[in-house]
């Protein structure tokens, strides 16, 4: 997908299909496979709807780096209090439906399960009773296989994973429960489950028996999550992009703001919660879109001086971060980049009121992610940590909590990209910026016209 026109987030890239309305927005090229999930809104931003969405074009895949596995189920697992995981592809049992979904499984094959987080609010941990899984893919791209016996996604990422039916027959669950880094903020603690079966539809059904349940990390077990993250590398070695035109260092994380008058907030001694990058708190244009005014040369919509750095360096993780800081500056703000332009980005995690493990996803872009850490990133160590050979290609990244990230991409997309933290409450808040990149020479380097449908403002 070209064209900016199609990226969905309202007042970022067009208006909001009004009722009755409709919009045709995208065609698929070059598609391996991924998770297509429609932008709606939640709070004034767009989130994505849970719905089964794994979008894949099968004559256009590369040929893949693992044998044909017997058996593909999509999975895509939600913090929903009815039916938890839900499996896109059914396969028929021998037994009645249930309310938990049950994956039928052969002895002595292998499939291929593709794990979706279609939670909101949540990160999970996901593990198989008594199986390992290998690791193939993330977020549409390949990896090197590595085994492991958890996976961790944030909303929005997907996982491949490689199963062999080696147990005894039975049944066996899958389960997912959440992985929440923030000390004393309240979450979604339950567990969510599904059923794998060993020989479901054969002449001689399983005995139902209780099946084994998987042993799942703490949920603040952040070694885990670490450890599985830095598993994941690409499948060979990578041209990574340079040399780097755009160094650039966002700080990521939470903030407090003033109650209006007369109004009951419900943040800490009656403040309203924000959250911000670089300590600008996003706000989204209310009349017309950020890439409708670029396009146009509407002005008064939003402005091109969101800061490369902190417009403030302090010590992001400490524990007594100063209250003169918790308060971000609101505002419509999207960072120029040239077209072609080589960007180098730092999502500095901050300790500000509550420290936390933030999803960061950037839209129209895959990019390359080159280390992570713990602490405040210095340059002058942690360049070494770079991954320059085999780095992995998401295009969701999670910021350690009071950690860091580094990524790398091209700017060879041009439109207006939204990049924001996953968890839905944190971009109501404001945690997101947008990118504005220009057009290059020629046709297929500058943005199309937008559709003749495109919705109104």
């Amino acid at each position: 997908m070209r064209t900016a026109w199609a990226d969905g987030p309202e007042f970022v890239t067009q208006c909001p299909i009004r009722p009755g309305g409709s919009y045709s927005c995208f065609s698929c090229k070059g598609l391996n496979h991924g998770f297509f999930h429609e932008e709606q809104e939640s709070g004034g931003i767009g989130i994505p709807s849970t719905s089964c969405g794994e979008l894949r074009a099968p004559e256009q895949l590369p040929t893949p780096p693992m044998p044909s596995p017997s058996m593909a189920s999509p999975v895509i697992s939600t913090n929903a209090p009815a039916k938890y995981i839900e499996v896109c592809r059914l396969l028929s049992c021998a037994h009645p439906c249930t309310d938990t979904t049950v994956i039928p499984a052969r002895a002595g094959e292998t499939n291929l399960f593709r794990f979706i987080n279609a939670a909101l609010n949540t990160e999970l941990f996901v593990a198989i009773a008594g199986h390992k899984m290998t690791v193939v893919g993330a977020d549409a791209s390949y990896t090197k296989p590595f085994t492991t016996s958890v996976l961790m996604l944030g909303p929005g990422q997907t996982t491949d994973v490689l199963v062999t039916m080696d147990q005894p027959v039975s049944r066996y669950y899958i389960a997912a429960r959440a992985y929440a880094s923030a000390q004393g903020v309240p979450f979604d603690n339950t567990t969510t489950t599904a059923i794998l079966e060993y020989d479901c539809g054969f002449s001689e059904p399983v005995r139902v028996v209780q099946p084994a349940f998987p042993a799942l990390p703490a949920y603040n077990d952040t070694r885990a999550a670490s450890a599985f993250s830095a598993g994941i590398k690409s499948l060979s070695r990578v041209s990574v992009p340079g040399p780097v035109d755009e160094n650039l260092f966002f700080t990521v994380g939470l903030g407090l703001f003033g109650c209006p008058a007369g109004k009951t907030c419900g943040g800490p001694n009656n403040t309203r919660f924000g959250a911000s990058m670089n300590n600008v708190s996003f706000v989204l244009p209310d009349s017309y879109s950020i890439l409708q005014a670029h396009y146009q040369g509407v002005p008064g919509v939003f402005t091109t001086d969101f800061p490369a750095v902190p417009p403030v360096q302090f010590d992001y993780t400490s524990q007594n971060i100063s209250r003169s800081l918790w308060q971000p500056i609101a505002g419509t703000k999207v960072y120029k980049l040239k077209y072609g332009s080589v960007v180098q980005l730092v999502l500095q995690g901050t300790n500000i009121f509550a420290a936390e493990n933030h999803p960061i996803h950037i839209h129209g872009y895959d990019f390359y992610i080159l280390a992570e850490g713990f602490g405040n990133f210095n340059p002058a160590k942690d360049n070494a940590k770079f991954n320059l050979v085999d780095p992995p290609m998401r295009n969701t990244v999670g910021v350690p909590v009071n950690g860091w990230a580094v990524i790398r991409f091209v700017a060879n997309n041009p439109g207006v990209w939204l990049m924001h933290c996953h968890l839905d409450v944190h971009i109501t808040w404001g945690l997101a910026m947008a990118f504005l990149v220009e057009d290059g020479v020629g046709e297929l380097q500058s943005l199309e016209a937008p559709p003749v449908d495109l919705p109104p403002c």
